[in-house]
């Protein structure tokens, strides 16, 4: 994956944290990882992608993270639907922006919401994944992409 690839998605990250009322998200350096110890948070909502590249993208995140940002969004209702739906949108909107990027063969999927370990997110074993940390107030999640091409 070239430079140029992984600066979309973390372009996309940027661009979703200036719809908050404290934009001031930190993107930290990204860095490979073996898909057989996913990187993984509380909530996860992941993103099939197909076309000229294969595999998905992911937003993972503490609870407690997306349960501040719908705060921050103006949302009052921070219960276990709200969480997984906000969880979803971003990994739908860091997505959508690959594919303007990239082009309508750049194909994505409705997001997937999974809850909890990590070892519940089964990916490519022959493949390395990119995780971009991602410093939001004074918390920590991440954006993963296992593409191929």
């Amino acid at each position: 994956m070239t430079e140029d690839v992984l600066q979309v998605f973390i372009d996309g990250v940027v661009r979703f944290f200036q719809h908050t009322d404290d934009d001031s998200v930190k993107v930290g350096t990204p860095y490979l990882s073996e898909n057989s110890n996913p990187e993984a948070f509380d909530v996860t909502g992941i993103i099939g992608i197909s076309g000229p590249y294969r595999g998905c993208v992911y937003f993972t995140a503490p609870k407690i993270f997306v349960k501040h940002l719908l705060l921050s969004m103006g949302e009052q209702d921070t219960r276990k639907e709200y969480i997984a739906d906000l969880v979803g949108e971003v990994a739908n909107t860091i997505s959508g922006n690959a594919r303007k990027a990239f082009g309508h063969e750049f194909m994505i999927s409705v997001p997937v919401i999974v809850e909890g370990a990590p070892n519940s997110i089964n990916l490519p074993k022959h493949l390395l994944s990119y995780v971009i940390p991602i410093y939001w107030k004074t918390y920590h999640s991440a954006v993963v992409i296992c593409l191929e091409n």
